[in-house]
C-alpha cells in the first residue's frame, strides 16, 4: 500500500491542522486521523519528533496547560502555509483519492472472502449429496458423525475467521481505513451466508 502523505507532505500538513487553531498532540494525531477517514493513524513516536522540528525552525511554539502539551502555529509558520496553500490543495486531493482506493480494496478483498465461503459451502453440499448411500445408521452413528462434521464445520469457521480477523488487523495496522460501507457489505454477506446454511440445513 502506497504511503497516505508523500515526502514533506505531513510537514506541511501538521503546519496546517495548526494554523486552524493551537492543539495538543493527541488531538493533532486524531484530527490527522479523521481528516483522512482513518487511513492514516500516525503514532507519538511520528508525530511529536515533527513537531519538535517545527518547533527548531520556529514554525510552531508548545506551552504547558495542565498535564497537555499545547502547539501553536507562529506567524512565521502561518506565512509558509499561504505561500503554499496550491500544495495543500494537492495533499487534499491525494487523500481523497486514497481513501477511495483504499475503500475499493477492503471491499475487494471482502467479496473474495465470501466468494471463497460460498464455494467451499457449495462443494461440501455437492460432495455429501453425490457420495454413495450407506447403510441406514444406527442413532449412535448418526450422531457421531454429526458430531464429527461438526467439528469440521466449526473448525472451517474458526479458520476463516481467524484469516479475515487478521487480514484486516494488518491492513489497519498498515495505516488502510475500513470504511463503514465496506464493513456493512461484509456483515450483510455474512449474513447472507447464515441465512444460506441455515435453507440448506432446514431442507434436508
Amino acid at each position: 500500500m502506497p504511503p497516505v502523505f508523500s515526502h514533506g507532505d505531513l510537514r506541511l500538513y501538521l503546519l496546517n491542522l495548526l494554523d486552524e487553531g493551537p492543539r495538543h498532540g493527541y488531538d493533532i494525531m486524531q484530527a490527522l486521523s479523521d481528516r483522512t477517514g482513518g487511513t492514516y493513524t500516525p503514532s507519538a513516536g511520528t508525530i511529536y519528533p515533527r513537531l519538535a522540528k517545527l518547533e527548531e525552525e520556529g514554525l510552531v511554539t508548545k506551552r504547558i496547560d495542565g498535564r497537555k502539551t499545547v502547539y501553536e502555529i507562529t506567524e512565521r509558520g502561518r506565512a509558509e502555509v499561504a505561500a503554499r496553500s496550491g500544495e495543500l490543495e494537492g495533499i487534499q486531493a491525494d487523500l481523497a483519492d486514497s481513501v477511495r482506493l483504499i475503500a475499493d480494496e477492503v471491499r475487494g478483498s471482502m467479496r473474495e472472502a465470501m466468494k471463497s465461503l460460498r464455494a467451499d459451502l457449495a462443494a461440501a453440499a455437492r460432495a455429501e449429496r453425490d457420495a454413495p448411500p450407506q447403510t441406514e445408521p444406527t442413532p449412535d452413528d448418526a450422531r457421531t458423525r454429526a458430531r464429527e462434521q461438526l467439528r469440521r464445520a466449526e473448525a472451517g469457521v474458526n479458520e476463516f475467521r481467524a484469516q479475515v480477523r487478521t487480514d484486516l488487523r494488518t491492513h489497519v495496522a498498515r495505516g488502510g481505513d475500513l470504511a463503514a460501507d465496506a464493513v456493512d457489505a461484509l456483515i450483510d454477506r455474512l449474513d447472507a451466508a447464515a441465512r444460506e446454511l441455515s435453507r440448506s440445513l432446514r431442507d434436508r
